[in-house]
């Protein structure tokens, strides 16, 4: 994959040097779909061409893109108050594939947004932004400075009467923000906590208005959808999911990063071909294969491709395609203390379950760690895998998803669980 068709999202990106500026991004393609679109296209035909690209949200949930745009009212921008929001407060654990967009090729995410905006005949963008991302902060600043100095963003776009602005609003940092509908809650200047999922974010959302969020690597996507067409974007995947993903791994592997590679890409392939295999002396024992909140998946499934669904059959969820990988001289208790201390200092503390058990779990495993753990701490984190883990009986999603890798941990290292109460402690400390 060398071509600008083949690799849209990176194409253009050099982590070398600074980002191309409005006119290079012209001279290589942007702003083609933009014009298309507010020159030839109704709204309606924009969502339908991502409808019919099969695009999924890249944030983690993979919800079809086009049909969340298809559920905005209809008014036009002119008639009623819309916003388009892209989701960049990127703080899942091993995460960090918007970052390179933002810093490598802002104006993607400009133009992204500005055609998403045109679809849902929205008139204002805003992108929250996590804040301890200073640099993709400067450089997307001035990407939205220049695109609005020279017309691609303000009154009267083209001469086509379309209007949209972008705002860049910078987090106030925590990964409860993340979730949709905590970050309009802290977008409105109050505690971010999560809403209702009732009635949705597209009926009422940012200050009561239809609000569309979207992820950042969802919104890159849009402009060569657009440009090239539905058919081509669907193409590009190797399976059940159209397009373009981006991997990545973090771990003992030779070649730590990320590559942008067809949706479906065996995650065999992305851990030996791409990440160049385990670093010599250590063995793949298991990973999570979207970030800190999914579930593990064995080493012995490696060979499942990287969509969707097809995770699912080996009990893991895509998430965001970041792989974190567990060695087999790191040991996996350690490794989900370190995460559930994440998941428990960031509970917005909304509802009790979060607030008191995932703490309680943190502690636990700590027990475990320093040798003064029970058989009965284990039963009780089984408990709270069990009960926090279920969907409806926490306010959001928070719980669960911290409970995905503690579940599938005590079931795939049941015998290290032991061997921390025969050996008081962490064998692994113990033989260091």
């Amino acid at each position: 994959m060398n071509s600008l068709s083949e690799r849209p999202l990176t194409a253009m990106i050099d982590l070398a040097g600074p980002p191309p500026d409005c006119a290079a991004y012209g001279n290589a393609g942007g702003w083609q779909g933009t014009r298309k679109a507010l020159k030839t296209l109704t709204p309606d035909e924009v969502i339908s061409m991502v409808t019919r690209s099969r695009l999924r949200g890249r944030g983690g949930a993979g919800f079809p893109t086009g049909l969340k745009w298809s559920t905005v009212p209809k008014d036009p921008a002119s008639k009623r108050r819309k916003y388009l929001v892209a989701n960049a407060d990127e703080m899942e654990p091993g995460t960090f594939k918007d970052r390179i967009l933002m810093e490598g090729n802002p104006l993607q995410l400009v133009e992204g947004m500005l055609l998403a905006g045109y679809a849902i005949q929205a008139s204002h963008g805003i992108i929250f932004l996590r804040g301890e991302y200073f640099l993709a902060h400067q450089r997307l600043q001035h990407a939205i400075d220049e695109a609005r100095h020279l017309g691609w963003l303000g009154e009267n776009i083209l001469g086509t009467g379309f209007s949209f602005d972008i705002d860049l609003h910078s987090s106030g940092g925590r990964y409860i923000c993340g979730e949709a509908t905590a970050l309009l809650t802290a977008l409105e200047g109050s505690r971010a906590v999560p809403r209702g999922k009732l009635p949705p974010s597209q009926i009422s959302g940012l200050w009561g208005a239809p609000s569309v969020v979207n992820n950042v690597e969802t919104l890159c996507n849009i402009s060569h959808i657009v440009t090239h067409g539905p058919e081509w974007f669907d193409g590009l995947g190797t399976g059940a999911d159209s397009g373009t993903k981006l991997y990545g791994v973090s771990g003992r592997v030779c070649r730590p990063g990320f590559w942008e590679l067809p949706m479906g890409t065996p995650l065999r392939d992305l851990i030996e071909v791409h990440a160049g295999g385990m670093k010599s002396g250590y063995a793949l024992r298991a990973l999570l294969p979207g970030g800190a909140s999914t579930p593990f998946v064995d080493a012995a499934d490696i060979d499942i491709p990287m969509d969707y669904d097809s995770i699912k059959k080996v009990g893991g969820r895509l998430g965001t395609g970041m792989a974190i990988l567990l060695d087999d001289r790191t040991c996996p208790v350690g490794m989900l203390r370190n995460l559930e201390h994440f998941f428990a200092q960031e509970s917005c503390g909304w509802c009790t379950p979060c607030r008191d058990g995932l703490p309680w779990v943190e502690r636990l495993l700590d027990a475990l760690e320093d040798g003064t753990g029970t058989e009965d701490d284990i039963e009780q984190l089984m408990r709270h895998a069990r009960i926090l883990g279920s969907p409806g009986r926490t306010f959001c999603a928070h719980a669960p998803g911290a409970m995905a890798p503690l579940a599938s941990g005590l079931a795939l290292f049941r015998d290290d669980f032991t061997a921390h109460l025969t050996g008081h402690g962490c064998p692994l400390h113990h033989a260091a």
